[in-house]
């Protein structure tokens, strides 16, 4: 729901500093929102340094399900803390959970309640929901009703330190020191990591001012690089639960659960083809 590169203009071809700063400075409010500069440490996304980074809008989150669930993969998810600071968290691995049909879906049969709300929204609205009574879930509605995807896992990106100590607030005084790649590495890990609170649940991801997605146009996800597997969790929903509506980014250290057999099917499907 929040959804994913723009120049800033020069004048008469002269780039020297000050025609870049009056440049930058008629820049509008909204657009200096929209459009941030930031440099990425990524391990796994090489070559992507210094990108600008454009906030994802509606039409991005108009299509379907398991496109959606696809396409959210290596975009950025940013919280804006009140004092200002941004954390950031690139997506790594989602979930599909296809409306009424998909038994494992809180919209199963097409049941709309209090709770589910908001899978029944327009695409790119926040989905957040507890578990356990305690621990929270962000997903995503996308096209089809009752259709969602779960952000199950991101990489780290920016605000580590501030990521930790939101981690920490959560955990037994004793526990380890978390590592960076542990930050993130589950839908409720996520949640924490980036202060996701239970109020942003029917928020609109393309127009939210504490939370929004970002592109930053990587190349790292093509199709060769996203792994199909089954869902985590929902082994009582029978043939639902076999259904690859899983996807991650293959050798990226932060996702929650390798699934190696799905990773060898995958590369004998490529070797067929």
């Amino acid at each position: 729901m929040a959804e994913r590169k723009r120049k800033h203009p020069s004048h008469n071809g002269d780039h020297n500093t000050k025609n870049k700063r009056g440049s930058e400075s008629e820049l509008d409010e909204k657009t200096k929102q929209h459009v941030i500069n930031v440099t990425e440490d990524s391990r796994y996304f090489k070559g992507t340094q210094t990108n600008l980074h454009r906030r994802l809008g509606e039409d991005f989150f108009r299509q379907p399900c398991i496109s959606l669930a696809k396409a959210l993969l290596g975009k950025v998810l940013v919280r804006r803390c009140e004092d200002g600071t941004e954390l950031r968290g690139r997506v790594v691995e989602t979930e599909a959970y296809l409306g009424g049909e998909d038994k494992a879906s809180h919209s199963a049969g097409g049941k709309r309640t209090e709770r589910n709300t908001a899978m029944f929204m327009k695409p790119g609205t926040i989905y957040v929901y507890s578990i356990y009574g305690v621990y929270l879930c962000m997903n995503i509605s996308s096209e089809g009703d009752g259709a969602a995807v779960l952000l199950r896992s991101l990489e780290p990106l920016q605000g580590h330190a501030v990521m930790r100590q939101l981690r920490a607030s959560k955990r037994k005084n004793e526990a380890r020191p978390l590592k960076d790649k542990e930050l993130c590495n589950g839908p409720s890990k996520l949640c924490q990591a980036l202060d996701v609170q239970r109020r942003f649940d029917r928020q609109d991801l393309a127009s939210d001012s504490e939370v929004w997605l970002e592109d930053t146009h990587s190349t790292a996800t093509e199709d060769h690089n996203i792994v199909s597997a089954p869902r985590i969790g929902i082994e009582s929903h029978g043939e639902w639960a076999k259904k690859p509506l899983r996807f991650y980014l293959r050798g990226n250290a932060c996702v929650s659960v390798v699934n190696k057999e799905a990773e060898r099917l995958g590369d004998l499907k490529e070797t067929m083809q």
